[in-house]
């Protein structure tokens, strides 16, 4: 499990990614909020960090890291307005690489991504993906 500090940094993190195109949706917006809901995050806390971003705080699990991910994938894809969001996915590698991902796994869910629908990858296919890259 991890602590109110990680969750603060994660929170922080998908903040940051949702603002890579200045303002963030209310789309966005209520999909963060719902994050910070799952990880037991205030509102008021969730909305400082909006104008108060944490330092990043790297996350030691593996599968943490892995579902993470996960969120930013849905976080990029959630806007359904950016049809070809090519600084989105430069962006979400770049993320998946800081956490310590590999960049193979990586440019495979990016791939993958097209398609589906709403290129929203399953959590199953996300993790399987992973997994084949993590052994």
């Amino acid at each position: 499990m991890i602590n109110r500090v990680e969750k603060l940094s994660l929170l922080s993190e998908m903040i940051a990614f949702a603002k890579y195109d200045k303002d963030i949706k209310n789309i966005e917006y209520n999909f963060l909020l719902g994050v910070a809901k799952q990880l037991e995050i205030t509102r008021e806390d969730f909305d400082y960090l909006i104008e108060h971003p944490v330092t990043y705080t790297h996350l030691k699990s593996h599968s943490e890291r892995i579902v993470q991910f996960h969120r930013l994938v849905l976080l990029m894809n959630i806007d359904q307005e950016n049809e070809n969001n090519t600084k989105g996915a430069i962006k979400l590698y770049n993320f998946g690489l800081r956490m310590g991902l590999s960049h193979e796994s990586i440019t495979k869910v990016l791939y993958l991504m097209e398609s589906f629908p709403n290129k929203i990858v399953p959590p199953d296919v996300l993790i399987d993906i992973f997994k084949t890259q993590y052994n």
